[in-house]
């Protein structure tokens, strides 16, 4: 792509993008309405036209990858295409306009949606009660673990441990800290899944619950969840699923059946809003009946014809988010679970899990694979070997995946795999899609043999080659302390 100046070099004196009527009046106005303490005289913006500005942000946007552009294989996050008529929706002016403190009679469409979608994802995962309130899935794990602690407070426990495997998203143990709760690791076995004799150990009174990544971020579907289940419960604790995974199981699994009592889900991977393109999430808290009562403040009712917010929850945590998640977000949600229907979510998933079943098979002889089994949503691979025999990291593959017009997968997550690639290929991915990225890897692992510097020094081709990541957060650490000396 042919480099272009940034929009400051294209500045010209005297151009303007936007004229303003020459009424003196107006300006006067405006001036009085700004406080002097927070006036600049003056702002060295860039002089151009109109056109200058589209152009330039066109140019700027044509750079960037995009799921509209390629596939995302990156491993835990649900990079799937998501349903331009779900946008649509979401942006009708009854629900883009609306305001959120309006009156419940006069937000009887938004409420309907609301209860609809809670009532439908309770459905679907066998659980008794939801709230939508929770911006997306690291706010919903604060939210439940807030409501298992008022669960046990009130039960006159005094429990103050949260257990977390190794595998775990990092999100669970900071929840849990913020949560003020201590963190207790549980390593993984040979196979992946949880080491239940350490298990047995951690155990004890002091336990509040397990938080269970299922299936977990091995990739793996979590064949002791029910042993796990029965040993915490029998321990007082309670279960946590994240279900930031659920994309493997949406409509073929109950979770209330595998013995949890508390989940949350993100909407913004698995029900249509696209997850880490910058835009918002959600992540509803589900829960069993014995602690509906703790769910955040407002809850969406229905009584006769009428949907209304409930606030008069004696026992609730309270409140977590100024307002009800993120409304655009449930409106996708729902669509698409109301376009695909039950059979529809179920082809999904198995169509996620056969989509990864094939891109391992493809790709489990090149690398190592220390996790051969019961592949779900998602697989990891290893280039420990690779590294070995070459000096090729798996930053140095993910880099030059870039060359070959892919995103790169999630590396070096989970932790406890050494030099580690997450891939996940989501259902909406087509076969030639998926061969053609097995394709550039295998291909970027023969070059990885014969000519390992091409690699160390991807990317070649994108507007901005490798740079230095530990000099640059030194640098921005050097350039606060300069500007702290000499203000």
């Amino acid at each position: 792509m042919t480099d272009f100046p940034p929009i400051t070099l294209q500045s010209a004196v005297g151009r303007r993008g936007v004229r303003l009527p020459d009424r003196p009046e107006l300006r006067e106005l405006a001036r009085a309405a700004v406080p002097t303490s927070l006036r600049r005289l003056s702002l060295p913006l860039p002089e151009v036209s109109e056109l200058d500005v589209v152009r330039h942000f066109t140019r700027l946007s044509q750079r960037n990858y995009a799921i509209d552009l390629g596939l995302y294989p990156l491993g835990s996050c649900t990079m799937k295409y998501n349903p331009k008529v779900n946008d649509a929706l979401a942006a009708l002016p009854g629900f883009a306009h609306l305001h959120p403190l309006a009156p419940d009679e006069d937000a009887q469409g938004a409420l309907n949606v609301m209860y609809s979608l809670g009532q439908r994802l309770c459905a679907l995962t066998g659980m008794d009660a939801v709230s939508l309130q929770p911006a997306a899935g690291a706010q919903a794990e604060l939210t439940a673990l807030l409501m298992a602690r008022a669960y046990a407070g009130d039960r006159g426990e005094a429990r103050d441990t949260v257990l977390i495997p190794d595998s775990a998203h990092g999100t669970n143990p900071a929840s849990a800290r913020m949560a003020g709760l201590k963190i207790v690791t549980v390593p993984s076995d040979a196979r992946g899944g949880v080491d239940l004799d350490t298990l047995d150990t951690c155990l004890g009174p002091h336990v509040l619950a397990f938080m269970l990544t299922n299936p977990s971020t091995l990739g793996l579907f979590e064949p002791q969840v029910l042993d796990i289940s029965s040993r915490v419960h029998a321990a007082g604790g309670l279960m946590y699923l994240d279900g930031a995974n659920y994309n493997a199981v949406v409509g073929i699994v109950d979770v209330s059946r595998m013995g949890f009592d508390l989940m949350h889900l993100n909407l913004h991977k698995t029900f249509s809003t696209p997850h880490g393109g910058g835009g918002p999430g959600a992540g509803p808290v589900l829960c069993s009946s014995a602690l509906e009562r703790y769910l955040p403040v407002p809850v969406v009712i229905k009584r006769g014809d009428q949907f209304m917010f409930d606030e008069d929850r004696p026992d609730s945590v309270g409140r977590v988010k100024a307002f009800q998640g993120n409304f655009g977000v449930l409106v996708r949600a729902l669509a698409y679970l109301l376009s695909l229907g039950d059979a529809g979510l179920r082809d999904t998933a198995r169509a996620a899990v056969l989509n990864a079943n094939y891109t391992f098979a493809r790709l489990r002889e090149a690398l190592d694979a220390p996790y051969p089994e019961g592949v779900m949503h998602e697989f990891v691979l290893s280039g420990k070997t690779l590294k070995k025999e070459t000096g090729v990291t798996a930053r140095d593959l993910a880099k030059r995946l870039l060359d070959y017009g892919f995103h790169a997968p999630t590396i070096y997550f989970p932790l406890l795999v050494e030099e580690a690639l997450l891939i996940e290929i989501v259902e909406t991915e087509s076969k030639e899609a998926i061969d053609a990225l097995c394709d550039a890897l295998l291909q970027i692992i023969k070059e990885a043999h014969n000519a390992p510097e091409l690699v160390k020094s991807a990317p070649l081709t994108t507007p901005v080659g490798r740079i230095d990541e530990a000099a640059a957060a030194r640098t921005l650490l050097r350039d606060l302390a300069a500007q702290e000396r000499n203000p």
